[in-house]
């Protein structure tokens, strides 16, 4: 096996284009479960067969437990995005990294503002070693940058469609 190498610096260059340019496209289908509701139950698989986990509704909301749900998953993506880009910018500062830690908090819960139901995400950091000036500017530069934290600031360009019936 060979020794996993980072993604190239030039992720971090600037893009100049008038159209939104996919670099990569991650395609998932949720199905089956026991009440045909992906959220309550089912599997979630990646189409190129690297992802597949079992969903269940955690025991806050009253399910079964058991699985894994919408809110971790998107906890995981979260944490693991924000500490890619983390590493890069790192890497490109000549800054070592030892032991960092990202922690995504995701919260399912009651919207106040139009009273059905909305996401709240908290990430922390942990960057032993580095001064808290340095950790701060890493931080703030890697927010900037992050995708995810970008979507989360900003929103996310979306599209949803309906498939005619057969």
């Amino acid at each position: 096996m060979s020794k996993l190498q980072p993604p190239p610096l030039t992720l971090l260059d600037k893009y100049r284009g008038d159209d939104f340019q996919a670099v990569y496209t991650a395609n998932v289908t949720v199905n089956g479960g026991e009440v045909q509701h992906g959220r309550a139950s089912g599997v979630a698989r990646s189409d190129d067969g690297a992802l597949q986990v079992e969903l269940r509704l955690p025991t806050e909301l009253d399910g079964p437990g058991g699985g894994t749900n919408p809110e971790q998953l998107f906890a995981a993506g979260y944490a693991a995005c924000f500490h890619g880009v983390l590493s890069l910018l790192a890497l490109k500062a000549g800054v070592m990294l030892r032991d960092v830690e990202v922690k995504a908090s995701v919260s399912f819960g009651r919207d106040p503002v139009d009273g059905l139901h909305a996401l709240t995400a908290h990430v922390h950091v942990h960057l032993p070693g580095l001064d808290k000036a340095a950790a701060q500017e890493l931080v703030r530069n890697a927010e900037r940058l992050c995708p995810y934290a970008k979507m989360t600031r900003q929103g996310i360009h979306s599209v949803v469609t309906v498939n005619d019936p057969i």
